[in-house]
């Protein structure tokens, strides 16, 4: 094995790749992911010189991983088109538009600085789940590549067409005033743009690119990307505030109050809207999701149903795929809309816009639309740190206390749980709608927990002291990231 070669098996992830670029994966590394995406690209296209699209987001080592990406998928025979600066939707799209093989976008999202990764994908608007990430990291790490000649060609100017598509379908009657907030992240030379030329009037918050990330992540589920939005919202006199993540696949939404409104809120407000002209449809959530979507009158008057999911942007996708749903909506900000809304991947921007639909066609603020909805307490993502050798381990650990407190009808805070749910680690809920999550996370080495409450602010604390009681009993839990 090549001396200088550096990639860490753990970087290949549930369905994402994701590094720290010179500590856990070297250009030679990239080079090798490379081939052996090249090389699974052929194997499933039957292709000699398959068409991959290939873009990066704004970081300051992104182009350095793209070129040593291509010399990879080039020596195994692809034809590489390169798109550019882009953000993850961008390249998605480009694959339907330009009617390519597969894709590879070179991104850490959210990620601090210092991660790189690649989002692939084969099957139009779906992007590496389990076994496709398997498959690649067997082929990569045991250097089963295949030898041929490819080429690359540079396509200018397709940020103008990806924005256009979005544009001339989704103008809009009201004059909407908006926050943008994009962290200082590739959405900024994207966002902004887009929602002033379908009408909205835009005020733009940390839009121009730096790769520094001056002042926080680009994430919409930190908490201080969140106050800075809800601080301009309020001296701006917005209707509504968005912040976009890093490769502007997510979208937070700050109401017309200055409150943060969960994704997983937003997604069912937006069920509700498409549900009256789509009847009988499906709707796909994760299981971080408010459990309000499982039992609201609108949807089932509207003969819809929801399916809880597991939690992450290619499972989701390929869901809302398998079941010919409408829409996804994951608690992380990544909603997908399917025919005829879009092509069923996540675009942080599409999703700003339907948001936009929403207050062109109702009399209401937003915060007035959300006060429909039934009050819950919710809590934020809360990830502690779990080592990735280990986070699996615990929570199949934690599952089994759990099944053995219902099975044995032990009561927790005076409620016995009522339902298990174990499609993505473990969900609990209990006879007033409350629930608690605890599952691994797909990308980072950490565990993932959630609480909710329909009945009190007390009672999903409660629940949140319970698991976070039986996570330090395992000794194996460090840090949060932050915590209720």
């Amino acid at each position: 094995m090549n001396q200088s070669l550096k990639i860490d098996p753990y970087g290949f992830r549930e369905y994402d790749a994701r590094w720290v670029y010179g500590k856990d994966i070297n250009a030679e590394g990239i080079i090798n992911l490379g081939k052996g995406f090249g090389t699974q690209i052929i194997k499933h296209t039957q292709k000699k010189n398959p068409r991959v699209i290939v873009g990066q987001d704004y970081r300051s080592y992104s182009e350095e991983i793209k070129v040593a990406l291509k010399k990879g998928l080039i020596s195994t025979g692809c034809f590489v088109e390169d798109i550019g600066l882009s953000l993850s939707p961008m390249v998605y799209y480009a694959q339907f538009d330009l009617d390519s093989d597969a894709v590879a976008m070179v991104t850490a999202s959210h990620n601090e600085n210092g991660w790189t990764g690649v989002k692939m994908g084969i099957k139009k608007g779906l992007t590496h789940a389990p076994e496709e990430m398997s498959e690649l990291k067997e082929i990569t790490l045991n250097q089963k590549f295949i030898i041929n000649e490819g080429n690359e060609k540079k396509i200018n100017n397709y940020q103008n067409t990806y924005k256009e598509n979005l544009i001339k379908k989704n103008k809009i009657h009201k004059n909407i005033k908006v926050v943008v907030a994009c962290g200082n992240g590739t959405a900024g030379i994207f966002a902004p743009d887009i929602l002033r030329k379908i009408g909205c009037d835009v005020i733009e918050l940390d839009c121009n690119l730096d790769w520094t990330f001056p002042k926080y992540n680009p994430n919409p589920e930190d908490l201080e990307m969140l106050h800075e939005i809800s601080k301009a919202v309020k001296e701006n006199n917005a209707d509504v505030g968005f912040g976009f993540d890093g490769d502007g696949d997510r979208v937070g939404v700050i109401d017309d109050n200055g409150n943060e409104i969960f994704s997983d809120k937003i997604g069912l407000l937006i069920a509700r809207n498409l549900s009256v002209s789509h009847k009988n449809s499906k709707f796909i959530v994760d299981v971080k999701s408010t459990g309000l979507y499982a039992n609201d009158k609108i949807l089932k008057k509207n003969q819809c149903e929801t399916i809880y999911w597991k939690t992450g942007h290619s499972h989701i996708k390929r869901k809302v795929h398998d079941e010919k749903a409408l829409a996804g909506f994951e608690k992380s900000g990544h909603f997908f809309f399917n025919e005829p809304l879009g092509y069923g991947y996540d675009d942080g921007i599409n999703s700003a816009i339907q948001i936009c639909h929403l207050l062109d066609k109702q009399n209401k603020k937003i915060s007035g639309i959300v006060d429909e909805l039934p009050k819950t307490f919710q809590s934020p993502t809360m990830a502690p740190f779990c080592k990735d050798q280990e986070k699996y381990k615990v929570v199949e650990e934690i599952t089994n206390q759990l099944k053995k407190i219902k099975d044995e009808k032990n009561k927790i805070d005076n409620q016995e749980i009522k339902e298990i749910l174990t499609v993505n680690g473990i969900r609990f809920s209990f006879e007033d709608g409350s629930w608690g999550l605890i599952r691994a996370s797909s990308n980072k080495p950490s565990l993932v927990i959630v609480t909710e409450s329909p009945t009190s602010e007390e009672r999903k604390v409660k629940i949140f002291r319970f698991i976070d009681e039986m996570l330090q009993k395992t000794g194996k839990i460090g840090d949060y990231d932050q915590k209720i």
